[in-house]
């Protein structure tokens, strides 16, 4: 099959969820034998230059990048909050170079599917109807208004009412699109059966981000047992959140506790304001390091302390991956399907974090039973190529059909 992948960000390099979700599948798409074109916005947050992609890469997934600034500021903000209708996180992703350029790629080939990598694609299908007769599906990779929703509950003030107006916002943008495309495509079950609830009528298939086991090799080689850590795009809102709210309520019980235990903070562009209040005791702040797995490997337990966000975390399954023993909170595991006490420990309030790791650091039988369930899981459940194969097996279906 031709399969065209549209993204409002370039996937490469695969440094945060929603470019390794998309990468991953464009990968499997290759290798199970399909023609892969990828037109990306090119923004000023994730700019990257074609020739900054490895040739191996461009040699299986054609790359076109479209200059889109889509940046974020106060008078956009202002403007957009005053004068639109529209989401500022989404109207930011509308337009009219991507638009021309799409409209040139549509007229110079032809595709089986067009795939649109999230909900701020969306705005694109009527010009896909337009100039293609491709079959047309929306990915969902979250449930974005519940993104913000998250949010504002944890929230006070002005950021709440803010939150609260986008909120309304995202959640009519995503509704006005509900059923425009041919089928949907849901990361996670959780979120399918959300969207069949807000009224999806199209057919559906859940096909979650898959993990190439090559890649992923677990090693206890240079283990520092014990230690945590955390891992993430520090520019990201959940991400924000909940580490935050775990240095402010959980750290400090921990530390009482453990006072030699040390928690490693690593992840790309943290704000300067993030980066003061992890000036902790024993908090090592690392920023962005350059071999995230030889990282995850060296350190033995990974807190995932998410109270907002949606979708799935593709952290915890490379964690996972890894052999990692994961504590996390409810919302963070969403869409994994991991069992407490067996897969990861699922905690979510201070002093069930504190349990949580004194059980690691105290129960090695434990720490071990959950390294171990934790690769089998992976491998019985994420292998990218069986995912991936069932997704094209549902494309030509509704092809045919």
């Amino acid at each position: 099959m031709r399969i065209l992948q549209l993204t409002n960000k370039n996937p490469w390099p695969p440094t945060d969820g929603g470019a390794i979700a998309t990468l991953t599948l464009s990968k499997g798409f290759f290798l199970l034998g399909n023609q892969v074109t990828i037109l990306a916005m090119n923004t000023a947050k994730h700019y990257t230059l074609l020739e900054e992609i490895p040739e191996h890469l461009a040699a299986q997934i054609d790359f076109k990048l479209v200059d889109v600034p889509a940046k974020i500021t106060f008078t956009g903000a202002v403007n957009n909050l005053l004068f639109s209708d529209l989401p500022y996180i989404a109207a930011r992703f509308i337009s009219e170079d991507y638009s021309l350029a799409l409209i040139r790629l549509l007229q110079e080939q032809e595709f089986d599917v067009i795939q649109l990598e999230g909900l701020y694609l969306c705005p694109y299908i009527p010009l896909i109807r337009k100039h293609s007769k491709a079959l047309v599906a929306y990915r969902a990779h979250n449930i974005e208004h519940e993104i913000w929703d998250r949010s504002r509950k944890l929230s006070v003030g002005f950021r709440r009412l803010y939150l609260a107006m986008l909120t309304r916002r995202i959640k009519k943008f995503g509704m006005s699109y509900l059923n425009e495309y041919d089928v949907l495509v849901s990361i996670t079950e959780r979120d399918g059966e959300f969207l069949d609830k807000l009224g999806n009528i199209k057919p559906r298939i859940t096909s979650q981000t898959g993990i190439d086991l090559s890649s992923l090799v677990p090693t206890a080689k240079d283990l520092e047992f014990p230690s945590l850590f955390h891992i993430g795009s520090l520019e990201w809102g959940p991400n924000q959140e909940g580490l935050l709210w775990f240095l402010n309520e959980c750290w400090p019980l921990i530390y009482r506790k453990y006072p030699e235990l040390k928690f490693y903070v690593a992840g790309r562009n943290a704000p300067h304001w993030l980066e003061t209040k992890l000036k902790m005791a024993n908090v090592v702040f690392l920023g962005e390091i350059e071999d995230a797995y030889q990282f995850m490997n060296s350190k033995a337990v990974m807190m995932v302390p998410l109270r907002s966000g949606s979708g799935m975390r593709i952290k915890i399954v490379e964690g996972l991956a890894l052999g990692k023993a994961i504590v996390s909170t409810k919302i963070g595991v969403e869409g994994i399907a991991a069992n407490d006490h067996e897969h990861i420990l699922i905690a979510n309030e201070p002093h069930e974090f504190l349990d949580a790791v004194s059980e690691l650091i105290e129960n090695k039988e434990l720490y071990k039973k959950l390294c171990k369930n934790a690769v089998q899981f992976i491998r019985e459940k994420f292998d990218n190529l069986a995912i991936v194969s069932s997704l094209i097996d549902f494309y030509k279906k509704q092809l045919d059909d």
